[in-house]
């Protein structure tokens, strides 16, 4: 309805001017912790393409957009906290066209194509990260692709804490 999107235009940009207006390094009390502001707006576009697939699923047929931005947020960043998980340069894992990282300890490539590749798309690269996707089912369901020896990230998925 026309009455909703001048609803979230406007949201949108008064959410816009209180951010320009403070400091991403602002602290936040949360749950967690404290948060610099920017990376809890972070951490809400994750839970935003989270919740958006959980409620996709929940409602079969239901066409419901995935904000590009946060798609993209919220790929990175997992793909960045596997990075973390399991550091090393022998395993390269895609996520187009989104993300790219080296990780697991081994080898490193350097030139040409890598010996270890795991590749996905971005919701099912959520969807393994945050659990509700294992990799079993994945691979079994041709959900991703993996090559080499070190292409099994089944004992690193879901990421936690």
């Amino acid at each position: 309805p026309p009455d909703l999107d001048a609803h979230l235009e406007e949201v949108e940009r008064r959410f816009t001017a209180h951010l320009d207006a403070r400091p991403g390094g602002r602290l936040l009390p949360t749950g967690a912790g404290a948060l610099p502001l920017a990376d809890y707006v972070v951490t809400r576009a994750v839970g935003l393409v989270v919740h958006t697939d959980d409620l996709a699923a929940a409602v079969p047929g239901l066409d419901i957009p995935y904000d590009r931005q946060a798609l993209a947020a919220a790929t990175r960043l997992l793909a960045d906290a596997l990075a973390v998980k399991a550091p090393g340069g022998s395993t390269e894992v895609r996520i187009p066209p989104y993300a790219v990282v080296q990780c697991v300890e081994g080898p490193r490539h350097t030139r040409g194509t890598p010996p270890n590749v795991v590749e996905t798309d971005p919701l099912t690269w959520i969807r393994l990260a945050t659990g509700r996707l294992t990799w079993a089912d994945a691979l079994a369901g041709a959900q991703v692709s993996a090559s080499g020896e070190r292409a099994d990230l089944g004992n690193l998925l879901p990421l936690r804490g």
